[in-house]
């Protein structure tokens, strides 16, 4: 046995007669090519790639995420405030520290089946994220959007939400442009308490 410092090292075992020897500058077959870029691995986005959490069917019993969020607590459920008609709740993939959606209760998918009530009330929900955001943690500007049906990108076409994504200078630097990569410094359920602290108590 050898010695490094006082830890006792094993001897490697001898390679067993069935045991393949891979000579280091082999490329194995299905390994790809060696490349230049580095790889930063997400194991916790495969849920999401696997389609962990999203609806089995458009109905509001189909496991609509948006539906059963205000069922739980704010914490369990992410939501940063709780309005009569609508709530907003933290991405749980976020483009950006600090992504919010603003949703209404009622199961809907199109923006023109709000009521006139709903309607008021989403835009001040969409202030009030604004404002809380800037509170906490003074964005340079924001990405504000719906994107309406599957064809239009949205991943749950059938309840309706509106994305609030804070911005910052520099926020698309070479990470997401070459190495396409998002780095998000901060936890989710951390920015949902920030935001849940800050969130203005009346209406803008």
């Amino acid at each position: 046995m050898d010695s490094i410092g006082n830890v006792t090292v094993p001897p490697s075992p001898e390679p067993r007669p069935d045991d393949t020897v891979v000579p280091p500058d082999t490329v194995l077959p299905g390994a790809g090519v060696p490349d230049s870029f580095g790889r930063l691995w997400t194991p916790h986005r495969l849920a999401y790639i696997q389609g962990a959490g999203k609806p089995t069917g458009p109905g509001a019993h189909e496991g609509c995420p948006f539906c059963v969020a205000p069922t739980l607590t704010d914490e369990e459920g992410l939501i940063v405030a709780r309005g009569e008609l609508v709530y907003a709740v933290m991405n749980l993939y976020p483009y950006n520290s600090g992504h919010v959606l603003i949703c209404p209760y009622r199961h809907l998918a199109d923006y023109t089946d709000l009521t006139a009530a709903e309607t008021a009330e989403f835009s001040d929900y969409t202030k009030r994220t604004i404002a809380a955001l800037r509170a906490v943690s003074g964005p340079h500007g924001f990405n504000l959007g719906m994107n309406l049906g599957s064809v239009a990108g949205a991943g749950i076409a059938a309840h309706l939400h509106q994305h609030v994504v804070p911005r910052w200078g520099g926020d698309t630097n070479f990470m997401p442009v070459v190495g396409r990569t998002r780095v998000l410094p901060q936890l989710v359920a951390d920015a949902r308490k920030l935001l849940a602290d800050a969130w203005p108590s009346q209406p803008s």
